[in-house]
């Protein structure tokens, strides 16, 4: 019998200061590292909405407290990997938030090399590439409600 298909949720809140996204950079994940990425995201947990996701994972990540009521959303994005499984797919749940407590920092400093602030129009390099892809949509006015990536048209 063929494995069931799953698609994994994830959430992204992208911290932002006028035309500035707080990015940070990836190490020792085991995914993208040495790349430049949203940075507070994660996997959703079982039993837990995608705003307690988007709120625990920017407490984790970078030690400061958002509020669900400031997350504002921006785009759902489906999205497949380049190697096709039962687990393969994504779908994930960017956030805007521009009102938090206490000052980002790296707070897994095993997960995160780095975090800096950066304009929307010039972002760093290397970058991870579906989450660059929501950043330069939002940048230039061109973010639609669902966003498809990664998908082999037929």
């Amino acid at each position: 019998m063929a494995q069931r298909f799953q698609v994994i949720p994830a959430v992204y809140v992208l911290l932002r200061r006028d035309d500035k996204v707080l990015l940070q950079l990836r190490q020792n994940t085991g995914y993208m590292d040495g790349h430049w990425a949203v940075a507070a995201a994660g996997h959703i947990e079982a039993g837990e909405s995608v705003t307690e996701a988007g709120c625990r994972e920017t407490a984790e990540e970078l030690s400061v407290t958002v509020l669900a009521e400031d997350l504002q959303p921006l785009c759902t994005m489906h999205r497949s990997q380049p190697v096709r499984g039962p687990t393969s797919e994504r779908v994930d749940f960017f956030f805007q938030c521009t009102v938090w407590s206490g000052t980002p920092e790296v707070a897994e400093p095993e997960k995160a090399a780095d975090i800096g602030w950066f304009d929307m129009a010039d972002l760093p390099t290397p970058m991870v590439a579906h989450e660059a892809a929501v950043i330069d949509a939002l940048a230039t006015d061109t973010l639609a409600t669902i966003e498809v990536f990664g998908f082999t048209p037929t």
